[in-house]
């Protein structure tokens, strides 16, 4: 069994020799052949894996160039959607005015007067008005608002951009189309002015007034068309029996918000005469009418602060402050609003005596882009500075005025120096600036008569008072109104100063009655009571002046004059210090506060308090009492 065994596998053996080429030509010959197919077969799916890979590398190339194909005309697509919602959406809120080409004779089209051109001349004259037109109204209140779209429409021949362009704000939009035509009439010319279906009176002269003729035609379109602007504009242009006509005729026949903007029209023009109850009546109408519109407020105020009725002023100041944070504009622009709330605060602090935040009110007004709030700012700047005792700050506020030659805001600025100086009593200079303001007031009328009654005639008789002239004072304070805070205020005054104790108290109370929430005057009859030797009803009044106004330094530093004149220095140091929060630069504060601490053993204070003092402004009667005290003291 083992002999077949090893047979069968040494025949095995020599058969895969065989099969290997084992000397067999035949075989050798059929394995090359094997061979050859094989690599043949091999290049084949070499070249088919190439072809496959390439295949898939240009299907690939394929789908993307046609993704970013299909990519590209969908944003063309979206592209072209959104220049035609554009160019809808531009239609639909243009509001603008197309002016087209006037007819005209033959004779002027010759000379270059044609159609054209004399479309932009009534452009040229619209452009201007509208420029000239100040006015705080936002656009967006107007029923019919130009904005600056104003152009003169030449039409496009055939079938364009810009005639489809033409069509769809035509279409869609609300434009005012203004047209016209200038002919031949007897004594020269006629010129006519459409605006869409309304046409304007004829204006006729000789060819020599084309030019008048066609500006009177454009104040026409301008006022049928933008009645309260026009007001404005004739306002500005010393038109005011005009303006009064064009804005009694929006009150009678004006929507709520034209009525409403009429009223401030009126009133303003009320004003600019001298008659400022008719224009506060006027504002009360517009608040009436529109309950939210902020001008009325701000201009209600300017107009009860001009009577010196001290707290109707503080009243409407705190209305349009709070109609301002509750987000009410009532038809100004954005920028006027946060310009007037500014103002609004600044006036309501100067009113309370919170001088340190006027100023800081002051700087952020003479931060806004729009110069036209500057002055008021620069006016209260110059009483912050003087109730603040400050001479050092009213000179750095002088310093910063901007050259002006209006003579208006000239005007305006001596008058707010000159209270400055009497705020500061500085007699002299306030007296010689009255003189020198009313007699300048007399020469505007009455306009002039107004201020000259109400502002004027109390800071002369104050500083003829202050200079000892008390007959020349009374001749000239008893002829005021008994509706005038200011002029009840120098009335008091000036019989504390002759020791009038009774009558005094007398227009004091009727002050107080008066303006109940103003803190000057519970401070003016405190000081009153102070020089009368009664310190316990100066402290009286001296609380209810901070109830008033707590960051008013005056109360606080006379109640501390009060309390040494009980012989409580001690208590005296603490509304001294409060004082110092509220007037840190007031030479007489600083007086006695150094003569309490004396006083009160600390002499090391008192020296420390005696130096400031005598870096800051004094009166001549302080600045004797600080020499004696240092003298006295070492």
């Amino acid at each position: 069994m083992a002999e077949d065994a090893d047979k069968s596998a040494r025949n095995g053996d020599a058969l895969l020799a065989a099969a290997l080429g084992g000397g067999n030509p035949r075989v050798d010959q059929l394995l090359a052949r094997q061979v050859v197919i094989a690599d043949l077969q091999i290049e084949e799916m070499k070249r088919e894996d190439q072809l496959r890979h390439w295949s898939l590398v240009v299907r690939h190339i394929s789908d993307v160039l046609k993704l970013s194909f299909e990519l590209a005309l969908a944003l063309i697509f979206t592209a072209i959607v959104f220049v035609i919602a554009a160019a809808i959406r531009s239609a639909a809120t243009d509001s603008g005015v197309v002016i087209e080409a006037f007819s005209v004779p033959p004779d002027l089209a010759a000379r270059g007067l044609t159609g054209d051109v004399i479309a932009t001349k009534v452009l040229d004259r619209l452009s201007a008005m509208q420029a000239q037109t100040a006015s705080r109204r936002a656009a967006s209140s107007y029923a019919n608002d130009w904005g600056k779209n104003i152009k003169v429409q030449i039409p496009d021949t055939g079938v364009s951009i810009g005639e489809l362009n033409n069509f769809l704000h035509d279409w869609l939009g609300h434009q005012t189309h203004i047209g016209g035509e200038i002919y031949r009439a007897a004594n020269g010319i006629a010129v006519t002015a459409r605006a869409g279906d309304d046409a304007s009176p004829t204006f006729t002269g000789a060819d020599a007034d084309l030019d008048k003729l066609i500006q009177q035609a454009a104040e026409a379109v301008y006022r049928s068309t933008q009645p309260y602007r026009y007001g404005i504009w004739l306002q500005e242009h010393d038109r005011g029996g005009e303006a009064t006509a064009v804005l009694q005729n929006l009150v009678r026949n004006g929507s709520a918000e034209e009525r409403a903007w009429a009223y401030i029209g009126l009133g303003s023009q009320l004003q600019s005469t001298g008659d400022y109850a008719g224009g506060a009546a006027m504002m009360r109408q517009a608040i009436a009418t529109k309950p939210d519109l902020l001008l009325a407020y701000d201009n209600l105020a300017s107009d009860e602060s001009s009577f010196q009725h001290d707290e109707q002023n503080v009243e409407y100041t705190r209305q349009a402050i709070a109609l301002a944070a509750r987000g009410g504009g009532g038809g100004m622009n954005p920028a006027d609003v946060f310009a007037a709330n500014l103002l609004d605060k600044d006036s309501l602090a100067l009113e309370l005596g919170d001088n340190l935040a006027a100023l800081e009110f002051g700087r952020q007004i003479e931060a806004v882009p729009d110069r036209s709030s500057w002055e008021g700012a620069y006016d209260g700047d110059l009483q912050a500075c003087a109730t603040l005792h400050d001479a050092a700050c009213v000179r750095r506020v002088l310093a910063t005025l901007p050259p002006s030659k209006d003579p208006f805001v000239l005007l305006g600025r001596r008058a707010n120096l000159q209270q400055a100086d009497a705020l500061m009593g500085h007699w002299q200079a306030t007296a010689d600036a009255a003189l020198a303001l009313l007699s300048t007031l007399a020469k505007l009328g009455k306009l002039g008569g107004f201020f000259a009654v109400r502002g004027e005639d109390p800071m002369l008789a104050l500083a003829d008072a202050g200079l000892g002239d008390f007959a020349g004072a009374h001749a000239v304070i008893d002829k005021t109104p008994a509706d005038c805070v200011i002029c009840l205020r120098a009335r008091g005054r000036i019989d504390a100063l002759q020791e009038n104790w009774a009558g005094a108290d007398y227009w004091f109370a009727r002050a107080v009655a008066a303006a109940p929430s103003i803190p000057f005057v519970y401070s003016d009859w405190g000081q009153m009571l102070l020089a009368k030797g009664d310190p316990d009803g100066a402290i009286a009044k001296f609380k209810l002046a901070n109830d008033k106004g707590p960051h008013f330094a005056d109360p606080l530093e006379m109640w501390g004059e009060a309390l040494m004149q009980e012989n409580r220095s001690d208590l005296a140091l603490a509304k001294f210090a409060d004082a110092d929060k509220y007037a840190p630069n007031w030479g007489r504060l600083h007086l006695k506060w150094g003569e309490a601490l004396a006083y009160s053993g600390d002499a090391g204070g008192a020296k420390a308090q005696f130096a400031a003092a005598s870096n800051l402004d004094l009166s001549a009667a302080d600045a004797a009492e600080l020499a004696r005290q240092r003298a006295q003291r070492g």
